[in-house]
């Protein structure tokens, strides 16, 4: 009725002339009243009722320990929520639909608790992707309280105190059938016996907080990247809480290793070159386009669009960004929350691709892809056809390198650190930038002031001495102005360079080059990086550990014995011939009686005996600045990889894309090894003649 109304209308209205026209758009009239008359379509079935599966009355609970996949059991639910979406068929002239989405709030038991954390979730057998949802995760603490959500929908709720469960509110339907999916969990819980003597966990107290690299990782906020004009994704959001990862990798940590009172925050900058004199170190972002919500990436007043772009290595940054100023400061603070010791720690990574065409100062062709930063070195370096190490131009070349930024270009602006200097992407820059950053924290525990400059340390000027080191000292009395007496200062040398400089050259010199800075006023601690070999483990029975009744690479006694003897201590191999025969050479010191000089595992008696350098293989009379047990040793690294006989060379990892990457000699690298890397782990705890986490400047100053 309402077509022929219409159209009849618009014929009469148009006349003889436009009666066509005028019947067209009566017509069009029609349709839209009649669709907007027509109740809409309803499209897919509308629920009355969800079956949840998974519930038993008197089922047992499961007890795990260990890292285990687990299935739940529905302790709560709340009435299923109904959504209408609108829509229309064939385009926004066809006719209209409605459909309803489902999401459902619920909770599961999972196991007895404590738990340590919970990681991947499946969803029907796949892996969910957890972000955008929000899912809680109550450890089962004997003192935990009520789920917010359970409260609110009941008015009061248990606790369910001792019992580990996880809630998610809001979880959406539609990509499960308009059912709830069958879940499982992997679940983390760390064996507690009672009585039994601390472990490993309960002994650590300090860690370094990785991956120093990524543009937002240690924000505490959520950080959104805009895809588009509507959609959104998170950038630090990937794990099974909701929350940044930060957060609930914190969370871990302290109810995984409830000893850790310390934790050293390492922020990353980027070095372009293996040759001092032309290296930059800049801060780098993953991307030049991108924008973030509600922080967007700022270090040392550069914004993106003037910051350099890691390289790309399998179609995607081949690393993440510089982590921003802002995420720093969020992520100091919730350190210091927690009560914990905060360390700041900025670190080089070489972002160097392949093909670089860059000269090698360490032989022929272009420099090694993503080397390590201990490879810096003076071009040509010493031993090479024209080398410049002894002369003014080694010193000009590290002097470029340490670069020329002062503290007082290093201001605040909007609460973050700003540079009011000239151009320059040198060391200072990155160390000085980090302190005015602590600065604006109010302050941290502890600082590094750089780590495992192996290749530059020891590079000479034209009177002999060492360049590198007197510029380390200078940076340290200028980070030691900005920080104050409270915070304890110190430099993290690699395993190989903290104890001394012994050049293959055939002059038999022996020169304790860092301890100038390890004797400096303004330095607290002795930092090293320690990765020497633990272990010269073989297959079969057929070799020298293994004739002398070792257990095996997990042996505790075998770790022990090569902790403060073996490789590095007692003897070592002069060639690669001699490690495959096991030819091993003793280390011994002749007339002086000082075989300690030469071992870089015997770190006792190097801290606590005089040293004498030995120009030329001369013993000199008088020691050097450093004073037996003066300053505590900090081990600010240690560890092993998980590879089959890992503890052969704690030093080598895995990178497919770095020229670094190697096996442990004699590693067969056909599966994980957690457990040898966990037993070379509790060798090293003991043996430290101060201690791992790092005292406060004022109780040092008592030592």
């Amino acid at each position: 009725m309402a077509q022929v109304i219409l159209s009849s209308v618009g014929a009469a209205l148009g006349g003889p002339v436009g009666g066509a026209i005028g019947a067209t758009l009566g017509a069009a009239l029609d349709r839209a009243a009649i669709n907007a008359l027509t109740p809409a379509r309803q499209v897919g079935p509308r629920l009355s009722e969800l079956r949840l599966t998974g519930a038993a009355e008197g089922a047992p609970m499961a007890c795990l320990f260990g890292r285990a996949r687990v299935a739940g059991q529905v302790i709560w639910a709340a009435r299923f929520r109904e959504r209408r979406v609108e829509g229309r068929v064939g385009g926004s002239k066809g006719a209209r639909t409605v459909a309803q989405a489902y999401s459902l709030s619920f909770a599961l038991a999972l196991c007895e608790g404590p738990i340590d954390g919970v990681g991947r979730v499946w969803a029907d057998g796949k892996l969910l992707d957890l972000s955008g949802l929000t899912l809680r995760v109550h450890r089962g603490d004997a003192d935990q309280g009520p789920d917010p959500l359970i409260v609110a929908v009941e008015g009061q709720a248990p606790a369910y105190r001792g019992t580990a469960y996880v809630v998610f509110e809001d979880l959406p339907l539609d990509a499960f059938g308009n059912r709830p999916p069958q879940l499982s969990f992997e679940v983390w819980r760390r064996p507690r016996p009672a009585g039994a003597a601390p472990g490993l966990e309960d002994r650590l107290t300090g860690v370094c907080l990785i991956p120093g690299a990524g543009e937002q990782v240690y924000a505490t906020d959520v950080v959104l990247r805009r895809d588009g004009l509507t959609r959104t994704k998170t950038e630090n959001l990937n794990t099974a809480e909701g929350r940044a990862d930060l957060l609930v990798s914190l969370d871990q940590l302290q109810a995984q290793l409830p000893g850790v009172t310390e934790v050293t925050l390492v922020v990353s900058w980027f070095g372009t070159d293996l040759r001092c004199g032309d290296c930059q170190i800049r801060p780098a972002v993953e991307q030049a386009a991108k924008a973030t919500i509600p922080l967007q990436w700022r270090v040392s007043g550069l914004e993106r669009a003037g910051a350099a772009v890691v390289s790309v290595h399998d179609g995607g940054p081949a690393y993440g960004g510089t982590p921003s100023d802002a995420s720093v400061l969020q992520a100091i603070a919730e350190l210091k929350r927690r009560g914990l010791r905060v360390t700041l720690y900025p670190f080089i990574l070489m972002d160097i691709p392949p093909a670089n065409g860059l000269p090698n100062p360490h032989g022929r062709g272009s420099q090694a892809a993503y080397p390590w930063r201990g490879r810096i070195v003076c071009f040509p370096r010493a031993g090479r056809p024209g080398s410049v190490d002894g002369t003014a131009a080694a010193t000009a070349q590290v002097a470029a390198f340490f670069g020329a930024a002062t503290p007082d270009q290093f201001g605040e602006a909007d609460g973050l650190p700003t540079y009011s200097g000239p151009s320059d992407w040198g060391l200072r820059r990155m160390v000085l930038h980090h302190a005015r950053l602590a600065q604006l924290a109010g302050g941290v525990d502890g600082f590094i002031l750089g780590s495992e400059l192996r290749g530059l340390t020891p590079v000479r000027d034209a009177a002999g001495g060492f360049p590198a080191v007197a510029a380390l000292r200078a940076l340290a009395g200028d980070v030691r102005t900005m920080l104050g007496p409270e915070t304890a200062l110190g430099y993290a040398a690699d395993w190989s360079e903290y104890s001394g400089f012994q050049p293959d050259d055939g002059s038999g010199d022996v020169i304790f080059h860092l301890d100038p800075l390890w004797s400096d006023p303004a330095i607290d601690f002795v930092g090293i990086d320690f990765y020497p070999p633990l272990a010269d483990w073989r297959e079969g029975e057929d070799h020298l550990d293994a004739a002398a009744g070792f257990g095996g690479p997990h042996d505790p006694a075998y770790l022990a014995a090569n902790l403060r003897g073996g490789e590095g201590f007692d003897w070592f191999y002069a060639s690669d011939a001699d490690r495959l025969d096991q030819t091993r050479s003793p280390i011994t010191d002749g007339a002086h009686g000082e075989p300690w000089i030469y071992r870089p595992k015997d770190l006792l008696a190097w801290w606590s005996q005089p040293h004498h350098d030995r120009p030329g293989g001369v013993r000199s009379a008088t020691s050097t600045g450093w004073i037996p047990r003066s300053k505590p040793i900090r081990l600010v690294e240690f560890g092993c990889g998980a590879i089959d006989k890992g503890a052969n060379a704690p030093n080598l990892f895995i990178d497919a894309k770095s020229a670094e990457s190697a096996l442990p000699p004699f590693s067969t690298a056909t599966s994980r090894d957690e457990f040898a890397q966990r037993r070379s782990w509790r060798r090293c705890w003991p043996w430290s003649p101060t201690r791992t986490s790092m005292p406060s400047r004022r109780s040092m100053a008592a030592r």
